[in-house]
């Protein structure tokens, strides 16, 4: 009998026609600034004219990008999916200072091991991510997630496209107002 393959929940909000991805990397400030806008913007614009969706934009120079981004796709692979991941995005945010190095290179972090990080985004998410994060299939995810960010040429995060098309005016410091005349013009 063949293995159920892995479900990792797409992280989507909303159902409308406007698109708006967000390339976000977990830990980097400007990208949590612009994380913790979407709800509001989702909840201005209406679920029926906007769909937003999160994209993991993995950046070497925070060091430990990549387990976090594996961490949030884990969660996106437990009960409740895409909210699960948005549970450890907000985590992580909220705590990203415990996940970054100083200047990008030093530290406490520099003892810390993965096996540290990902208990410590379990105790501020709630979640039991060890088991999901350690399912070899979910590198299928992430992968994607890379390709789908350098085929369409994002470099830095946050970025924001609409439609499909990279709109490099919009900002996180930008407000949710600023964002929507963007998003709807």
């Amino acid at each position: 009998m063949p293995a159920t393959p892995l479900r990792v929940a797409p992280l989507e909000w909303g159902h409308g026609p406007r698109v708006f991805e967000a390339f976000l990397e977990p830990t980097c400030p400007f990208s949590v600034r612009a994380f913790d806008k979407l709800p509001d913007l989702l909840a201005r614009a209406g679920e029926g004219r906007i769909t937003i969706k999160i994209r993991l934009q993995s950046q070497p120079w925070h060091m430990f990008s990549g387990v976090i981004v594996r961490c949030i796709l884990a969660a996106a692979t437990l009960e409740g999916g895409r909210e699960a991941a948005r549970t450890v995005m907000a985590a992580v945010g909220a705590h990203r200072e415990e996940f970054e190095f100083t200047d990008h290179c030093a530290g406490p972090n520099m003892d810390a091991t993965p096996n540290d990080i990902i208990k410590r985004i379990e105790r501020y998410s709630g979640l039991e991510l060890a088991a999901a994060f350690a399912v070899p299939d979910l590198q299928k995810a992430i992968k994607w997630q890379c390709r789908y960010s350098r085929q369409n040429g994002i470099h830095v995060s946050p970025t924001f496209m609409v439609d499909g098309l990279i709109d490099p005016a919009i900002s996180s410091g930008d407000t949710v107002e600023a964002w929507m005349e963007r998003i709807f013009a």
